[in-house]
């Protein structure tokens, strides 16, 4: 057994947008193993935009973090030692883990036994993960999806985005996604399937954009940005419409009076829009068929994913804060240890 292992902590509480100088890499010793409890590897660490809500030291759908605290994140991991009769040494799990190399659970919380090696591991905290289910259940309970309809996508290019207008062609939606970049559009297109996708980085006037892209109107708008995309949007739904608030990626780094509010409101009312946001854990229960029918759809390659790897925990906060430069095409994963045989 090692005797130390490392983690990332908080530094300073961030202000604007991250840089690596907001965290600090530190070693500790492991501790010995208490009963009840058992010790993993960390296999791959995800990066999260939605951590960056938490660090600026007020709460958000979670705790803020204290200075010194262990960064949040999900992970895959193998269990190396155990003392918990639930847990045998080579199970392999999907868990909150952090950004760390190893460690220590009592079994609470969230943790996911991976049974399914059809897929590669880095899907357990991506696809078929909380990026992948937040689209399933953003789009079906949510959004309430129906054959037909129109849907628009922001930051398409994202885990979650990219997950949504996959899951929407397969109901039968006509679906557009709005991305930055030519390389981005492509692969939504020509390997996501997608209908229509505006680069905005290449469009002069946005809203204009979306409008020639959905000349009926939209009828579900799912979000990644942040206000000023469900603003522009609003205007643009259809009677009856759904916006389902994913992320807002664009206002995490910016102070809660300074982001931009929602002007066109009168549209919840003439066009009895409805609003709504979601937290994944919320539907814990039908996790295990959801992901049981986007492993089907990934095993016959019908469901396409990206993945970023970065080599070796010092990489982590760098593969953070380039979250937030729009430098991130699909889910960026940080590999800890090589995937067991």
């Amino acid at each position: 057994m090692p005797g130390t292992t490392r983690r990332w902590v908080l530094a300073r509480h961030i202000q604007g947008a991250p840089t690596p100088e907001d965290f600090r890499l530190e070693t500790l010793p492991l501790p010995e193993l208490e009963d009840g409890r058992f010790l993993s590897k960390v296999i791959l660490s995800s990066v999260d935009p939605g951590t960056r809500s938490r660090l600026s030291g007020g709460d958000s759908y979670a705790g803020a973090m204290k200075i010194g605290e262990g960064i949040d994140g999900f992970c895959v991991a193998q269990v190396i030692e155990s003392r918990n009769p639930n847990y045998a040494v080579g199970d392999l799990i999907a868990a909150g883990g952090g950004w760390r190399e190893h460690f220590v659970s009592d079994g609470r919380g969230y943790i996911q036994r991976i049974t399914d090696r059809r897929v590669p591991l880095g899907c357990w905290i991506g696809i078929l993960g909380v990026p992948g289910l937040t689209a399933w259940f953003g789009l079906n309970r949510v959004g309430q999806a129906k054959a037909g309809e129109v849907l628009l996508v922001s930051s398409a290019a994202g885990p979650v985005g990219a997950t949504a207008g996959q899951i929407g062609k397969k109901l039968g939606l006509r679906v557009v996604g709005v991305a930055g970049g030519a390389k981005k559009c492509a692969w939504l297109k020509d390997q996501a399937g997608f209908d229509a996708v505006i680069d905005y980085k290449a469009e002069r006037d946005l809203t204009a954009a979306i409008k020639a892209a959905c000349p009926e109107g939209v009828d579900i708008l799912f979000d990644n940005v942040g206000n000023a995309m469900v603003d522009r949007v609003l205007p643009l739904m259809k009677l009856r419409g759904r916006v389902v608030v994913s992320g807002q990626v664009a206002d995490y780094n910016v102070p809660v009076e300074q982001r931009h509010g929602l002007k066109h409101t009168d549209v919840f009312i003439t066009h009895r829009v409805r609003m709504e946001g979601l937290v994944v854990f919320d539907d814990i229960r039908a996790f295990a068929a959801a992901q049981s029918q986007m492993a089907d759809w990934i095993a016959d390659g019908s469901l396409k994913f990206a993945i970023e790897e970065f080599d070796g925990i010092e990489r982590a906060a760098e593969a953070f804060c380039g979250l937030f430069r729009g430098e991130n095409f699909g889910r960026r994963l940080v590999r800890m240890s090589k995937d067991p045989a």
